[in-house]
């Protein structure tokens, strides 16, 4: 689980920002947190983030993502490390970018934290956090790298830092991941948090329908509540060669697939999704249809592109909310501007879904940007799960939580005060006179 992140220098965060994901004393909606008996706390499941365009929503978004990155990929020891730090200022724009992640990992704290500019690592430093107290695991700044015994020996870890280059995180490092405690922070950011853009996939869907699986039903449910007009998910076999995917793809498909092994393959352009299976030594393709039901009652098969943008947005979110219900998951998913290209009623009922769901023993969270001021609903969320992002005059971006504002009460119409500018985090829309004679003279 997510527990704070805070950010500083980045993009449009010039000054430290901290999201925090550990709930209040508020009694609403208080069944679905999560309880941390150890460190005598809760969580909340979910966060929504609001704010008018370039506030910094997507600009939170991109920060979690290179952290991510970082931290899983790293960056070729030749290559600039791809920071964007804050520019509208002369100070900010050679000053060093610092993240710094709390998550849970098997009811363990971790304060894992760097800093970097766009040469190389200052600083970076993991700690196992308790009730009262902490004990750092390893520090890095610049040069210098010490570790707690229970680790590694110093030695080894000096050995290893050694071979680590300057734009490199120690947590990267091959020979460290082999370290319980250093795989499992590398885990959590490499399979635990996921982050889906707008214009992005959750790319494991198709993998989620296939025949056995018994998601497959519960997505065509799904599909029916949400009145897209499918009936139905389906595959349908194609010929290998027929499949519209670069050749040296094709070529390495037939190289790397194995016997009984399945892998799915997509063509962006026209919005196709393929599974692959090798059987008895031949390739089998699938391509991914809809099913509509016609006036007489039988079904029709829709390729993929054919469906509206809010249909193949659904079909790309279906799965996240699956695996947000699945009692076993431990996913993290952000997904930014959730409401792109979805009716309000639509989100609200995926969200409602989720929510209801919750309890104190669930560990999947979802963290959401969104423009969509009518999912700003007490009776949805609680104040300490509805943020805002609002750009000062500066071109800095703040974020502050609804239950930092002390005038909110629970049946206050939030939405009507925000929209009125209450809160912050709305466009300031010029009027422009010269613009207005010119459109009344056209008229």
């Amino acid at each position: 689980m997510l527990i704070r992140f805070t950010v500083e220098n980045w993009m449009s965060f010039r000054d430290p920002v901290t999201f925090s994901m550990i709930a209040t004393r508020e009694l609403q909606h208080k069944d679905r947190l999560t309880r941390l008996e150890r460190y005598k706390t809760r969580i909340l499941p979910i966060a929504a983030i609001y704010g008018g365009n370039a506030s910094g929503k997507t600009n939170l978004f991109k920060a979690i993502s290179f952290a991510k990155r970082m931290v899983v990929q790293g960056i070729k020891p030749d290559l600039p490390i791809p920071v964007e730090p804050f520019m509208l200022d002369n100070t900010g724009i050679d000053n060093p970018i610092s993240f710094k992640f709390e998550i849970l990992i098997d009811e363990i704290i971790y304060e894992f934290s760097f800093t970097v500019t766009k040469n190389n690592i200052i600083e970076e430093k993991l700690v196992e956090l308790s009730r009262n107290s902490e004990k750092v695991l390893y520090k890095r700044y610049n040069n210098s790298v010490e570790c707690d015994k229970s680790v590694l020996e110093q030695k080894l870890f000096q050995f290893a830092f050694t071979g680590t280059s300057d734009n490199q995180l120690l947590i990267t490092n091959p020979v460290l991941q082999k370290i319980d405690k250093l795989s499992d922070v590398l885990n959590w950011f490499k399979d635990s948090l996921v982050l889906i853009a707008p214009d992005s996939r959750f790319e494991p869907f198709e993998l989620l329908l296939n025949d056995i699986d018994p998601r497959n039903s519960l997505v065509n449910d799904m599909l029916l509540q949400l009145d897209t007009g499918i009936i139905n998910l389906d595959w349908v076999d194609i010929p290998f060669k027929t499949i519209q995917i670069p050749e040296t793809l094709k070529d390495k498909i037939q190289e790397d697939i194995k016997d009984g092994f399945t892998a799915h393959v997509s063509n962006q352009i026209l919005n196709e999704r393929f599974l692959i299976t090798r059987r008895n030594e031949k390739l089998i393709a699938k391509k991914l249809v809809t099913q509509h039901p016609t006036v007489n009652g039988e079904k029709v098969k829709f390729e993929i592109q054919q469906e509206s943008d809010g249909s193949k947005r659904i079909i790309d979110l279906l799965p996240i909310f699956l695996d947000l219900l699945d009692s076993s998951s431990k996913k993290i998913y952000i997904i930014d501007e959730i409401d792109r290209s979805l009716h309000t009623l639509l989100i609200r009922r995926l969200l409602e879904l989720f929510l209801a769901g919750c309890n104190d023993r669930r560990r999947t969270q979802l963290l959401l940007t969104t423009h969509d001021v009518l999912l700003m609903d007490q009776e949805l969320f609680r104040r300490d799960e509805m943020w805002i992002t609002e750009r000062g005059s500066t071109g800095a971006s703040t974020l502050i939580s609804f239950c930092e504002y002390k005038d909110i009460r629970i049946d206050k119409d939030i939405r009507k005060s925000y929209l009125q500018g209450r809160f912050g985090g709305i466009p300031r829309l010029l009027y422009n006179e010269a613009l207005a004679g010119s459109s009344h003279n056209s008229t």
